[in-house]
C-alpha cells in the first residue's frame, strides 16, 4: 500500500505570513456554493522556462508568473509519470502506472486510437459528477489516453470535449501521423489553418462563461498541446519541421515569423501558451467566479534531454536530465495553484506532493467520498495547499521503461537500469543530482531500496 507512515517530509517552507482566511480550509466553505475547479496542464514544459522560476529565463510569460504571484507556487511538485499518456493517466485517475494498468506511452494511429487506459478506471469527472450538487465537466486539449470506443472524453464522464486524441499534432493542420485529428465530441472539427492552443483556450472560455451562468459548480480539464516539440510526421510534404507560433508571439521578441533559431521560436510557443491562459483566467473574472474557483496548472511532465538538434531546447536547469528518466528533470515539474481566501498569494511551498494528489482535492472540494475500495496513490493537498500542512506522504515512487527511482525528505534513490546499483542524491543541498552518495551511505540505500520493493509489493 501508499508508504505513508505520518512522518512528514521535513519543514514546510511556505513564503507568506497566513491570513485567516487563508487557514480555512475548503471544507469550511461548505456552506457556500461547491468551488469550480480549473485544471490546465502544459505539455514538456521546462522546469526553468518561467520566470517564476528562473529569473534568468528569456521566456515572456506574464500570465503565469503573475498566476503565482496570485496564489502558491510549488518547487517540489512531482508528476507521476515523466512521459505524456502515462501521466495523464495518473492525473485523471489518482493512482500510479503500476495500478491504472497504462505503463508506457501510446504508439502511432493503433495505440493513440485504440483502448489506452482501462475502461473499468474511473477519471475526475465521473466522481465530480456523483457529488451532492454534480459538476458539468469539459474537456478541451490533448487526450493521449486511447480514442476508441468507449474511451473518448465524452464517454469517460466529461460532458463536452474539443481537442485532439494523439500526443502531438501540428498546430495548423491539426494532423497526426497523416490522420487529421481534431474531434468535437465523437466527430471531426475542421478548424484549419487555426492556431490548435487557442482553439483549446476558447472552448475552455466557451464553457467557463455558459456553465458560469448556469449557477452550477464545473470541472473544466484543459491540457494544452504547447509547447510540445514538432514531428516530421505530422507535416505535409515540404513543411519544415519546426516550432509553430503566432505571428504576434514573434512579434512579442522582435522577431519575424520567418526567425530560424529554434530556441527563439520555442519561446514564441510558450508565449502564446501564456497569453492563451491568460485569457482563460480572465473568463473566470468576466463571469464572476474567479474567488470561487481552484486554479491548478502543472506540466505534464520535463522538458526533453535527449539530444535532439532544434527540439530539445527547453530550459530545465537546476534540474538534471528531462523527460521520459526519473531524474529531477523528467518528473520535477514547474506548478503552481490559486484558490483566493484559502491559499495565501505569493506563497511558495517546498513540501514535496505529486499529480494523483489532485483527484483527492477535487473531491474533498466537492465534498464527497471516494470510494474505499478503490487504491488510490493521492492523498488530499488541499491543507498543504491552504494551512501550510507537511507533506501528506512519506515517499513517493516512479518508475518508467527502465528508469525508477524513490524520493523520501530530502533523499532520493535513481537508477537507469535494474541491473545499475541505485544512487543516492540528498535533494536539499544537490538538486542537480551531481554528488552520488551511495558509497558513502550505503545503509540509507538499503533503507530507501526496501521502501522502494515495499512499494512494488504493493501491487
Amino acid at each position: 500500500m501508499l508508504q505513508n507512515r505520518n512522518r512528514p517530509f521535513g519543514p514546510v517552507i511556505l513564503i507568506g505570513l497566513l491570513t485567516t482566511a487563508g487557514l480555512l480550509c475548503a471544507a469550511d466553505k461548505a456552506a457556500g456554493p461547491a468551488p469550480n475547479i480549473l485544471v490546465i496542464t502544459a505539455d514538456n514544459l521546462g522546469y526553468g522556462d518561467l520566470k517564476c522560476y528562473n529569473p534568468g529565463s528569456p521566456i515572456r510569460s506574464p500570465r503565469l508568473n503573475r498566476l503565482a504571484a496570485e496564489g502558491v507556487r510549488l518547487t517540489s511538485f512531482y508528476t507521476a509519470s515523466s512521459t505524456c499518456t502515462v501521466s495523464r493517466a495518473c492525473l485523471l485517475t489518482g493512482r500510479v502506472p503500476q495500478r491504472h494498468g497504462l505503463v508506457n506511452q501510446l504508439p502511432g494511429l493503433a495505440g493513440n486510437y485504440g483502448v489506452g487506459l482501462n475502461h473499468k478506471e474511473r477519471l475526475i469527472p465521473h466522481f465530480l459528477k456523483q457529488a451532492k450538487t454534480p459538476y458539468a465537466t469539459g474537456c478541451f486539449g490533448k487526450w493521449n489516453i486511447g480514442f476508441a470506443k468507449g474511451s473518448r472524453p465524452t464517454e469517460r464522464g466529461f460532458d463536452e470535449f474539443i481537442g485532439h486524441a494523439s500526443g502531438n499534432i501540428d498546430y495548423y493542420s491539426h494532423n497526426y501521423a497523416g490522420k487529421h485529428d481534431l474531434y468535437e465530441g465523437v466527430k471531426e472539427l475542421h478548424r484549419q489553418g487555426e492556431y490548435a492552443t487557442d482553439i483549446f483556450a476558447d472552448a475552455a472560455i466557451d464553457f467557463i462563461r455558459r456553465k458560469s451562468e448556469s449557477g452550477g459548480p464545473w470541472f473544466c480539464y484543459l491540457p494544452f498541446n504547447a509547447p510540445h516539440f514538432p514531428s516530421k510526421k505530422n507535416k505535409k510534404p515540404g513543411q519544415p519541421n519546426i516550432y509553430q507560433a503566432p505571428d504576434w508571439a514573434f512579434a512579442e521578441y522582435g522577431l519575424s515569423p520567418n526567425e530560424a533559431d529554434p530556441k527563439k521560436r520555442y519561446d514564441a510557443v510558450v508565449t502564446a501558451l501564456d497569453r492563451a491562459i491568460g485569457r482563460v483566467l480572465d473568463a473566470l473574472e468576466d463571469s464572476n467566479v474567479a474567488d470561487n474557483t481552484f486554479v491548478f496548472f502543472m506540466s505534464d511532465n520535463g522538458g526533453f534531454r535527449l539530444g535532439r538538434k532544434g527540439l530539445d531546447v527547453g530550459i530545465n536547469e537546476p534540474l538534471r536530465h528531462g523527460g521520459v528518466t526519473c531524474w529531477e528533470g523528467g518528473i520535477r515539474v514547474a506548478a503552481m495553484a490559486r484558490f483566493p481566501g484559502r491559499i495565501q498569494p505569493g506563497s511558495v511551498i517546498e513540501e514535496p506532493f505529486w499529480s494523483p494528489d489532485i483527484l483527492l482535492a477535487c473531491a474533498k472540494l466537492a465534498g464527497m467520498s471516494l470510494p474505499k475500495k478503490t487504491t488510490f496513490d493521492g492523498r488530499d493537498p488541499l491543507p498543504l495547499l491552504t494551512q501550510g500542512a507537511p507533506s501528506p506522504h512519506e515517499s513517493l515512487f516512479f518508475t518508467f521503461r527502465n528508469h525508477a527511482a524513490l524520493r523520501e525528505g530530502d533523499w532520493k534513490i535513481v537508477r537507469e537500469k535494474p541491473s545499475q546499483p541505485w544512487q543516492l542524491f540528498n535533494l536539499r543541498e544537490d538538486l542537480a543530482e551531481s554528488h552520488n552518495l551511495a558509497e558513502e551511505q550505503p545503509e540509507r540505500v538499503e533503507e530507501l531500496a526496501r521502501t522502494f520493493r515495499q512499494w512494488e509489493a504493493s501491487f
